[in-house]
């Protein structure tokens, strides 16, 4: 005769409660507790905005909203991209002006979309000579593209002599992009997700993306390795002048002429932001392209909620600034890391 055994009920609860803790701590790995506050803070303000303008939650303030961020957002992806590699690129609202001018100016010209691949290879371009001064010349990063910021901007003016260029508003690819949709969702939002996608699969789905990560955590130990540091340089930063490019075609899109400055002015300031705000460690080697997308919409609908309550625009500037600060502050508070500031 066999004798059947019962299990105990407290040990079965208790193994019922472990598995539960497992598995909402797998949950949080996965979803990063950076994403989460950025989560809870997205709902948050939108709740607020909500009762304070029952205007914010329409439709049509919705889609304003992300046709808003489009541009800021192409940018912030791929800067986070570099951030990660362990760079950054101060450079790419400037390309992004230089390019919207090139794209008038050759589609007035020949009256084709030839402005728009020259525009593109303008910026990978601009992209390459930021990458071979850092590379052969070995200047940092920061002071490479900041010297390159102010550079590509004077181009653009010289080109234009300062004035908005062409007319792009009666030619069908540029109206598509600024005033199509697909879905319901409108062109330019659609620009801003395939770019997202293909950047976070190239992140984490890919040795490419492996080895980004590997040069921005340890670059020694990278090279050690073999990893090509000088090649992943060269190829993040053409991506970045052409990531820059297509914002810039989208600014050509939206406007219907070439905008050497006003379009493009402050844009990599937003980018290192929305990079730093979705958890992009500063010297490299963390970050994630979903918490960058969640640090964009959490912008666009502080400074949208801003402007729908008429708050002074210049208070929007502030706020960004403040939001950076918050940003690096957390960041250096939990690596336990501290370079400069009174002792403890």
């Amino acid at each position: 005769m066999t004798q059947s055994t019962q299990a105990d009920p407290s040990a079965v609860a208790e193994a019922s409660r472990a598995r539960g803790e497992v598995g909402k701590r797998s949950l949080l790995a996965k979803i990063g507790a950076q994403n989460l506050i950025l989560l809870g803070a997205i709902v948050l303000l939108s709740v607020l905005l909500s009762v304070l303008n029952p205007s914010f939650l329409l439709p049509a303030n919705l889609i304003t909203i992300g046709t808003a961020v489009t541009i800021s957002g192409l940018l912030a992806v791929v800067q986070t991209v570099v951030m990660i590699m362990g760079g950054i690129d101060l450079t790419v609202g400037s390309v992004a002006g230089l390019a919207s001018v090139v794209s008038a100016m050759v589609f007035t010209a020949t009256n084709s979309t030839l402005g728009v691949l020259t525009a593109i290879l303008i910026g990978a371009l601009c992209g390459l000579i930021n990458a071979i001064v850092i590379v052969i010349g070995r200047v940092p990063p920061m002071i490479a593209t900041l010297a390159g910021l102010t550079a590509f901007k004077g181009v653009s003016q010289l080109i234009s002599d300062g004035r908005a260029q062409g007319y792009t508003g009666a030619d069908p690819l540029f109206r598509a992009l600024a005033r199509g949709s697909f879905l319901g969702i409108p062109t330019l939002v659609w620009v801003l997700i395939v770019t997202s996608v293909a950047l976070h699969v190239l992140l984490r789905y890919t040795k490419i993306g492996r080895n980004i990560y590997a040069v921005g955590g340890n670059d020694r130990a990278a090279r050690l390795s073999g990893i090509d540091i000088n090649r992943y340089i060269i190829g993040v930063f053409v991506v970045s002048g052409m990531v820059a490019a297509v914002a810039g075609l989208l600014i050509t899109a939206r406007t219907g002429s070439g905008q050497p400055v006003s379009g493009s002015e402050g844009l990599e300031f937003q980018a290192i932001t929305a990079a730093a705000l979705g958890g992009v460690a500063l010297r490299g080697g963390k970050g994630s392209i979903g918490g960058c997308i969640l640090a964009v919409v959490l912008l666009g609908i502080l400074l949208n909620g801003m402007t729908l309550l008429g708050v002074n625009p210049f208070w929007q500037n502030l706020a960004q600034g403040v939001l950076l600060v918050v940003a690096v502050v957390v960041q250096q508070s939990r690596s336990g890391e501290r370079r400069v500031g009174l002792p403890k």
